[in-house]
């Protein structure tokens, strides 16, 4: 089985997924960090040097090996389910779950974290909630796809476990 951790930055994809593949016993994938590996460049870097297009398609390559393997709980980047095919791919292939949450909380939690994160590393703070109330908007109709949506304010591993093992693949 492959699980896909969709939404937006700063939903909790990475943590939810450590802990899940924890659970379940399988494999965890980062496709940022993975990208960032086999790239030996940061996320920014690899904007500022190859741009978004660039970036795009390392991760719609990295999904395309991931699709292959077995027993894998994935964190994917926030805009990996609005490029390509990538959505479709996704569902076809595993269980999709949409850690969603409102454009307030995940402010909250990305005024932290901008730095790291080149979409808003350049915004002021004032900037920050309307980019990220926009951009959910553009990329919401792409993560409702998802097979499971679930609120990733307050996530219950269990209650994740319990759902997958319900869901027909």
């Amino acid at each position: 089985m492959r699980i896909f951790l969709i939404g937006f930055m700063g939903s909790g994809k990475t943590t939810v997924g450590q802990k899940l593949a924890r659970r379940l016993g399988y494999s965890f994938i980062d496709m940022d960090m993975q990208i960032e590996k086999e790239s030996s460049m940061s996320i920014n870097q690899i904007f500022k040097e190859l741009g978004e297009d660039g970036f795009r398609r390392r991760e719609h390559d990295l999904l395309l090996r991931i699709i292959r393997m077995d027993n894998v709980v994935v964190s994917t980047g926030g805009g990996v389910p609005c490029f390509d095919n990538n959505m479709e791919l996704i569902n076809q292939n595993g269980m999709s779950i949409y850690l969603k949450m409102t454009p307030e909380s995940l402010v909250k939690r990305l005024v932290h974290s901008q730095s790291k994160r080149p979409l808003i590393r350049e915004l002021s703070s004032a900037e920050l909630p309307g980019f990220v109330k926009t951009k959910l908007q553009e990329r919401e109709s792409y993560y409702l796809k998802s097979k499971i949506i679930y609120d990733g304010l307050d996530v219950q591993i269990e209650e994740i476990v319990r759902m997958i093992t319900r869901e027909p693949l």
